[in-house]
């Protein structure tokens, strides 16, 4: 788009969506990866009721996670997603240009692009990498906590306290 003045050419906005329970390095990677794709990264976060059907209990309270989702540099606008709406509702109201795929989510790329097009979407899906760090992951990080926890307990044995 070289040669184009910035204020004629279209913005290209990114999507990502995702629990997001207790932000890590993973989350802030698959933010800046995505934001690289276009000029706008707005994130969907998930509600509770979304993370207890497709993730696990959430730890930390939709509204919090919305919240701290929206004041990472990267992120642009953050959204709470809907519960027990049709998926692609929410993708028709932001109307990105691509949506970013975390490495570890279920939903294949290509059969996304197909069931979005058949609505008549036309929105590029793309997986990001995994980006493998020591504590990367929100099970990575309470595996770590149980286990310092379980040290801690047989240390104050050892040491009598």
């Amino acid at each position: 788009m070289e040669g184009i003045p910035y204020e004629v050419r279209s913005l290209v906005r990114v999507l990502a969506t995702g629990v997001f329970d207790i932000i890590h390095l993973g989350h802030l990677h698959y933010f800046e990866e995505s934001k690289k794709l276009g000029d706008e990264l707005v994130v969907i976060v998930a509600t509770d009721n979304t993370a207890r059907k497709r993730k696990h209990e959430p730890i930390t309270p939709e509204a919090m996670r919305l919240e701290l989702v929206q004041g990472l540099k990267p992120v642009d606008r953050a959204v709470l997603g809907k519960d027990d709406a049709d998926i692609f509702e929410i993708v028709t109201d932001i109307k990105p240009d691509i949506i970013t795929i975390g490495f570890d989510q279920t939903f294949e790329p290509e059969q996304m692009e197909a069931d979005l097009k058949s609505r008549g979407i036309d929105v590029r899906v793309v997986r990001m990498p995994h980006l493998d760090h020591d504590l990367d992951g929100t099970r990575k990080i309470i595996r770590k906590v149980i286990e310092f926890h379980n040290a801690d307990k047989k240390l104050s044995v050892v040491e009598k306290r």
